[in-house]
């Protein structure tokens, strides 16, 4: 998977606009600046709504009481999925995360974590990128799976160690620690 390497801690994002699904059912064109603009962002991608490693892993996030309570970082998630069907999975999970209908691979193009399946079908490789309010990368976490890199599931209390390391008592605060 050498095509889909991900972009490196410290690294700045660019700008890229794509339809986001809120939990409420509305959707809008939004960019990252204006996410941003509202505070850190975890980025998840992840590939397809509805398969069952990608339910698993939006009900870990999902389960996680800290991921829903804290308003220090917003848990956003990412896939090809259309936006019709990103509504149908946010509530059959009961999901509180908005997801972006990424469905011309832009914004994981821009995060180089693009890639073809077997040379043929284009999705985005399962990774998660906690951005600061400046867009500069502060941790990473890229499926390492060589054939299939949706066997690998982020790491959660690794991710939250990684937002607790990186906003101090401000990100406990915010998760309820």
């Amino acid at each position: 998977m050498a095509d889909a390497t991900g972009l490196d801690v410290g690294e700045q994002v660019q700008d890229v606009s794509e339809t986001l699904v809120h939990p409420d059912g509305t959707t809008e064109e939004v960019s990252l600046s204006d996410l941003l603009d509202e505070g850190p962002v975890l980025l998840t991608f992840y590939t397809n709504d509805f398969s069952p490693d990608c339910v698993e892993e939006w009900c870990s996030f999902r389960d996680y009481d800290w991921f829903a309570s804290g308003e220090t970082v917003q848990v956003i998630g990412a896939s090809r999925s259309r936006a019709y069907t990103h509504e149908k999975f946010i509530d059959y999970l009961n999901l509180q995360f908005p997801l972006f209908a990424d469905t011309d691979l832009e914004l994981a193009s821009a995060f180089d974590v693009d890639y073809r399946v077997f040379k043929l079908v284009r999705r985005s490789r399962r990774s998660c990128f906690l951005l600061d309010t400046d867009g500069v990368v502060r941790y990473v976490w890229m499926s390492e799976h060589s054939l299939d890199p949706t066997r690998d599931k982020p790491p959660v209390s690794e991710i939250h160690e990684a937002i607790a390391e990186e906003f101090g008592d401000e990100g406990d605060e915010a998760f309820g620690f």
